[in-house]
């Protein structure tokens, strides 16, 4: 069943993608929703950007890779989120312990061991 196009809360757009730049337009291999229901949005070497829509939030959630010199890097993970509708604020506080407990740990885990799954086979 595909989901209705909710507008992003104080906006007329339904995704952030008309708003990208040009050269970030077009750089996504498989725009189709990750297991999570995220929609990616853009995607280059060292960042990856995607959102997710739904009756409670509008959410976009973007991963960057930092170049720390000398060989060194660190991954960063930022998560945007606007409630949507009146349950939408209650929702998110509800959910809040959960999301920075347990999804967000997990997400890092997971991103962690795909990232050295990566460099082994390269």
């Amino acid at each position: 069943m595909a989901s209705r196009a909710r507008a992003i809360p104080d906006a007329a757009d339904t995704t952030l993608a008309a708003r990208l730049p040009a050269d970030l337009r077009n750089t996504v291999t498989n725009p189709n929703r990750s297991s999570y229901g995220f929609r990616p949005l853009y995607r280059t070497d060292v960042e990856w950007a995607a959102e997710l829509s739904n009756r409670t939030v509008h959410t976009v959630m973007h991963l960057a890779w930092v170049d720390k010199g000398q060989g060194f890097h660190q991954g960063q993970m930022a998560v945007y989120v606007k409630p949507r509708g009146k349950l939408g604020p209650a929702y998110l506080a509800l959910i809040a312990p959960f999301r920075h407990g347990v999804v967000y740990p997990a997400l890092l885990r997971e991103i962690e061991r795909a990232w050295h799954h990566r460099t082994r086979t390269e």
